[in-house]
């Protein structure tokens, strides 16, 4: 799929959702801000978040790292919408910049004038890129020597009754949201192709799982 195809089909999911995302994703896309809170970002470091959405996730962390720069790249064109107003009304448009893009493969340097970034974070969003195995390499690559990715996405709800998980399964596939089972595994083999150290924690019963890839 194009990148042209994935936006626009993007684009007709969220033309509508986009107006209330954030008031109804808060409560149940858990550990958006345990993972803002871990990225810790050098000085003047650059930041980037890949599918970012409506912006939500990147003014959290600009308003908790003021010595950073920020970057979101998105392919939806309705969701890139909805960030620049949210970036706007926070007063961050000097300090975040957005772009349309594919999260599989983009260029930085073209598309923000960076080469590479400090830290990148994906938030919920390769459960929803059926290529998410390629997403995750494409942003590891894109990482400084000493940079770290940040993942947080759904888990496999191992430690929650059956009938819970499947009600969960059900409801979320309605959404195109497929949880990466075998998340842990295949960022593993990122991490070891790339020289990086994987971090990986289970949150709530493995509702949802945390990762980070680390240099060293």
């Amino acid at each position: 799929m194009s990148v042209t195809e994935a936006g626009a089909a993007m684009d007709r999911m969220y033309r509508r959702q986009r107006h209330v995302y954030d008031l109804t994703r808060k409560f149940y896309l858990l550990g958006r801000d345990e993972l803002i809170a871990a990225l810790q970002p050098p000085p003047g470091g650059a930041v980037l978040e890949i599918a970012c959405g409506t912006g939500r996730n990147l003014v959290q962390a600009a308003r908790a790292y003021p010595d950073a720069r920020f970057f979101g790249l998105d392919v939806s064109q309705e969701m890139l919408a909805s960030a620049r107003a949210n970036v706007a009304a926070a007063g961050l448009s000097g300090r975040i910049a957005l772009a349309r893009g594919d999260a599989t493969a983009f260029d930085p340097q073209a598309l923000f004038g960076v080469a590479a970034f400090d830290r990148a974070f994906v938030s919920y969003a390769l459960s929803m890129i059926p290529p998410w195995r390629r997403a995750a390499a494409e942003a590891a690559a894109r990482l400084t020597a000493d940079g770290a990715l940040h993942i947080v996405d759904f888990g496999d709800q191992a430690g929650w009754p059956g009938v819970l998980r499947q009600a969960l399964r059900a409801w979320l596939a309605r959404f195109s949201v497929t949880p990466r089972l075998t998340l842990e595994e295949e960022l593993g083999r990122i991490a070891a192709a790339r020289g990086l150290r994987l971090e990986f924690r289970p949150l709530y019963r493995r509702y949802a799982f945390l990762a980070a890839l680390k240099a060293g």
